[in-house]
């Protein structure tokens, strides 16, 4: 049987496990002093003041469009072309989500697209990383300046990319990260929210942790050590010393699963170099991406549904990214349609996603690559 190979898996070497184990011999197995830690070093990776680490990257979003206000009536203008996460947590705060379109070589939130979409409700832009590779922000900062809005960074996808030189995470008003195990750094599941705003991250903190204060200076009255307060609402998306023990031993590996990814990418580029019965994604002018995905467009839908065959077939486990969010039946109660952005839709029913991880090797990319070409040339 050949050997098998998803579109993407963790990487976990012996210090991985050994900072777990020394974390379950310990005194704390959460709350405890491997948070502080891997705050600090992630925040001083990505180049941002603060970083505010929660249980997965929805709880991310949530903090973040908590931090930036958003409620009941307000709008998050945002991309189609991701998971539902980034506009499912606008709508459990009462707010609504608005998608624009997408820009067709990045498959990046467009942001004229996006400053198209923004009314007098609009509180958030909400660009996201596609693949790894950085959404303009620039331009959505600018604009946000201008219409006194937040930019909160959907960066599932792209912890150790750069734009310009400058990491993100230090860019937008918020920055949120994901941690599941398929992403480029892992904590088994895992969040972060990145930001150089000290109210913002207090507020995501506070959100965080139940609402819970027990810093003195805050307290409204201080009957003991032992006192708190529940000054605002809040859930508990803590992540454990466990999970940010596990976290710390990954983010000293970034700079080489970054490496590893980059030089994937390249060969299966090379590979499908000059085959225009392919597109592959455009990276964003002066953007480093670490890719999480990489991703190719087919001719159509039932090219895509036949190559998936193919390959699994063949023991290569491609994925679809993604099912456009404003083509799900939910959204299709709450008036949204796939015409309202038709960029985005298009490239939901083309794309298909192939293995990119770091322990993939370079027979297993070209194995892939012949695989593919294969396919394509019996479907015709």
């Amino acid at each position: 049987m050949d050997k098998v190979l998803p579109y993407g898996r963790q990487t976990i070497d012996e210090d991985d496990i050994a900072a777990v184990v020394r974390v379950l011999r310990s005194d704390y197995l959460t709350t405890g002093p491997e948070v502080d830690a891997f705050e600090k070093e992630l925040s001083a990776a990505c180049g941002a003041k603060h970083a505010v680490v929660v249980c997965n990257g929805t709880a991310a979003l949530h903090c973040a469009y908590v931090a930036a206000g958003v409620g009941p009536g307000d709008e998050v203008v945002t991309t189609a072309l991701t998971f539902s996460a980034t506009s499912n947590t606008a709508l459990a705060l009462g707010a609504r989500p608005v998608f624009a379109d997408v820009d067709p070589a990045t498959l990046c939130l467009d942001p004229k697209a996006a400053e198209r979409a923004i009314g007098p409700a609009t509180k958030v832009l909400a660009p996201v990383d596609f693949a790894g590779n950085p959404a303009d922000l620039d331009a959505f900062m600018a604009i946000a300046r201008a219409r006194k809005l937040f930019v909160v960074e959907d960066a599932s996808h792209s912890i150790g990319s750069t734009l310009g030189g400058r990491p993100i995470g230090s860019i937008a008003h918020m920055t949120t990260f994901s941690f599941h195990p398929v992403k480029t750094v892992t904590t088994g599941e895992g969040g972060a929210m990145l930001t150089n705003d000290d109210e913002l991250a207090r507020k995501a903190r506070d959100f965080r942790n139940h609402g819970l204060v027990r810093e003195a200076a805050r307290l409204g009255r201080n009957d003991g050590p032992w006192y708190y307060e529940i000054q605002s609402l809040g859930l508990n998306y803590r992540l454990t010393d466990l999970q940010c023990a596990l976290g710390r031993s990954q983010l000293k590996k970034l700079p080489a699963f970054s490496r590893r990814r980059a030089e994937i990418v390249a060969r299966y580029r090379a590979g499908f170099s000059g085959d225009a019965r392919v597109t592959m994604q455009t990276t964003t002018p002066d953007a480093e991406p670490t890719w999480h995905l990489f991703t190719l467009q087919v001719k159509d839908t039932v090219t895509r549904a036949r190559l998936f065959a193919a390959l699994r077939e063949q023991s290569i486990l491609p994925q679809v990214h993604y099912v456009a969010v404003n083509d799900m039946p939910f959204y299709h109660s709450l008036g949204f349609t796939p015409g309202d952005t038709p960029i985005a839709h298009a490239a939901s029913e083309r794309l298909i996603s192939l293995p990119l991880y770091p322990t993939l090797t370079d027979p297993d990319v070209d194995r892939v690559i012949a695989a593919v070409r294969a396919a394509i040339d019996a479907i015709g």
